[in-house]
């Protein structure tokens, strides 16, 4: 039995199931994904602290769901500033 073939422009976004789940909040739907320390590779920037992710620290991935979001607005948290966004004025940082 053959493989099915894909388009290049047939991207499956981050490929985990058991770590991706939909959350809604006041901010709209997100897809959302755990990504363990193992599994970070490089250092990334969080939009909740401004402060930088190091390269094996386990933090959550997340995206607009729906039609309206793709792979390209991914952004990586810190679990708890992802968990915390909905209580933080905008502008703020720490």
């Amino acid at each position: 039995m053959g493989r099915a073939h894909r388009r290049r422009d047939d991207h499956v976004p981050l490929r985990s199931a058991s770590f991706t789940r939909t959350e809604s909040g006041p901010d709209g739907d997100w897809v959302v994904r755990s990504v363990p320390g193992a599994a970070s590779a490089r250092a990334y920037r969080c939009p909740g602290c401004d402060q930088e992710i190091p390269a094996s620290t386990p933090h959550v991935v997340a995206w607009p769901a729906g039609e309206w979001g793709s792979v390209d607005d991914r952004r990586h948290w810190h679990a708890a500033c992802w968990a915390s966004r909905a209580h933080r004025r905008p502008g703020r940082r720490r």
